[in-house]
């Protein structure tokens, strides 16, 4: 039986806000089985973010019961239900594959499916379409990892954004070749690897006969799960997007804590007077134990609005970075939900209270604060509410907004009357990333620019700084933020279409107190890449836990 369920949209948006009396296109016909494992409430294992979703062409026509069974002959099911993926068995729209029918066929479920994590699998002339007619073509860019089982090769394109595969069965190293050449491969161990990419992986496995489930668990292991493919270019994910309406989706590393040698806690803290509170920690193993007193950083991530509460952890790229810099990292439900209560701004204290108290390895001086959207515009006022707590903050896609704000969020009108009366006597770092292409939280133009969320808070955190405060723009002297921002810098990157950042300082004297980065043409949303520019940013500052002056580092 087909399962084609009403919810297919809440699954691929992540619970996101963008489908308010948007329509779905009508499944295609060739989609002969579909399957989807949701759990939105389900505190354990990850989140729904960037959940995968599965493409299989069969070797040949199958009916319902067959396909059905073609999927329990993978017995991927605890992988279904771990990741949330969806599973999409699809015949050939004629008898037999045909590249041409079959590739605007695969560009219908594409868009009906609107996955950011797509992982195709072939076998036998299915592996052969895939071959031939997805991996050489610009579908290649929008694919996250194939699976190619006794395919025949397909021929190595003049040019490519290439893709990470995983090639077995008959002919492999044939297969193979294509491949590598796409990705501009070079032999690394046991596989290829792009060195200046290493997601653009080819592993060759020349097994012949293995069963389906050998092959797609390793296949798993070994490739699927380490990367996703997302589009943030020019718009943001979750509104959708079809088939190559906003170009080459950019690759980046599925966050999977274990394979990185952090640690994870699941923290659940029961209140006297409402809903228990949650919140997730994450440590580099080896400093559980081994780390002197008061010597591992400690970095807050906090969600953006309605998002589950490992967004952060899962999406910004902050546990890579703690992973390689070697920092406690703590998620908070800090928003509440159904089963969890909000925090607020003395909840979020609290916590790092009893952090501080449990862990005597982490280091008081060094408490930064990140967060997304909502997240982000909580994290701001954290650092102007809870000024001696915090080293420094900072967010992607959130400021400060004009007028009263009620609920969860401070005004603009308290928020600077706060940084008035603190003016020159407490100083606080503020890093600032926002995407130029963000319609959520947008970004400003010489023309809207006054009462805008970004310039708010920097204009807030200037007052708070003793610094001179930006009221007036000049888009002559810097076309991008009409302002003109110290060490300015552009970063290249090889995501998407070259997404490239922007990024600048407001100094007070010798200390860069404010940092801004723009990511150009990018959408509401994290951009793993700028977690390392943030944490760079952070680690230039300590606060002193007695007297609670700030202190700074010098540039790294």
């Amino acid at each position: 039986m087909k399962k084609i369920i009403a919810t297919l949209a809440a699954m691929v948006i992540a619970a996101a806000a963008f489908a308010q009396g948007s329509q779905m296109p009508p499944m295609p016909e060739n989609v002969i089985y579909f399957e989807y494992n949701f759990n939105l409430g389900q505190v354990e294992g990850r989140s729904y973010n960037h959940a995968p979703t599965l493409f299989i062409y069969p070797d040949a026509k199958l009916n319902e019961d067959t396909a059905k069974a073609l999927v329990e002959e993978f017995d991927m099911k605890d992988v279904l239900k771990a990741n949330h993926t969806a599973v999409f068995v699809i015949n050939p729209v004629g008898d037999k594959y045909d590249n041409a029918t079959d590739f605007d066929a695969f560009k219908a479920v594409f868009d009906r499916a609107r996955s950011g994590n797509l992982k195709v699998i072939g076998i036998g002339n299915g592996a052969t379409f895939v071959n031939t007619a997805l991996a050489p073509t610009d579908a290649a860019s929008h694919i996250a990892g194939i699976l190619t089982i006794d395919g025949k090769p397909g021929k190595t394109p003049a040019q490519s954004w290439g893709v990470p595969a995983y090639v077995t069965g008959k002919n492999a190293a044939k297969v193979a070749k294509p491949y590598i050449a796409m990705n501009k491969a070079v032999k690394k161990g046991d596989r290829y690897v792009n060195e200046a990419e290493e997601l653009l992986t080819v592993v060759v496995d020349p097994t012949v006969g293995a069963t389906l489930a050998e092959t797609f668990d390793k296949a798993w292991d070994e490739l699927f799960v380490k990367n996703l493919r997302f589009n943030n270019y020019k718009h943001t994910h979750y509104e959708g997007a079809k088939y190559g309406q906003y170009g080459p989706y950019e690759l980046e590393p599925y966050t999977v804590h274990e394979s990185l040698g952090i640690k994870r806690e699941i923290v659940k803290l029961d209140q006297y007077n409402g809903l228990p509170w949650l919140w997730y920690e994450y440590w580099p193993k080896e400093l559980i134990e081994g780390a002197p007193d008061a010597s591992v950083p400690v970095m807050v991530l906090l969600h953006g609005n309605t998002n589950d509460p490992r967004t952060q952890a899962e999406t910004s790229g902050f546990i890579q970075v703690a992973a390689k810099e070697r920092f406690f990292v703590v998620e908070m439900e800090w928003q509440g939900s159904k089963d969890y209560g909000a925090m607020g701004y003395d909840g979020v204290e609290q916590v790092i209270g009893i952090l501080l108290e449990k862990y005597p390895q982490l280091d008081p001086s060094r408490v930064y604060a990140q967060g997304l959207s909502a997240g982000s515009i909580t994290a701001t006022a954290l650092g102007i509410r809870k000024s001696y707590v915090f080293a420094a903050v900072g967010g992607n896609c959130g400021g400060i907004f004009s007028g009263a704000r009620r609920g969860l969020f401070s005004s603009y009108d308290s928020l600077w009357g706060e940084a008035t009366q603190k003016r020159g006597a407490v100083e606080m770092p503020y890093c600032s990333i926002l995407g130029t292409a963000d319609l959520v939280v947008p970004f400003y133009t010489k023309d809207n620019y006054k009462g805008n969320s970004f310039l708010n808070a920097w204009n807030t955190y200037q007052q708070m700084n003793g610094m001179e405060v930006t009221t007036d723009l000049d888009f002559d002297a810097d076309a991008l933020f009409g302002l003109e921002l110290a060490d300015r810098q552009t970063i290249a990157t090889n995501k998407g279409e070259g997404i490239k950042m922007e990024t600048g300082y407001f100094y007070k004297g010798e200390k860069p107190l404010i940092k801004v980065v723009a990511v150009v043409d990018y959408g509401h949303w994290n951009f793993m890449p700028a977690a390392q520019v943030m944490w760079d940013y952070f680690k230039m500052f300590s606060r002193d836990p007695q007297t609670k002056k700030l202190i700074y580092h010098d540039k790294q």
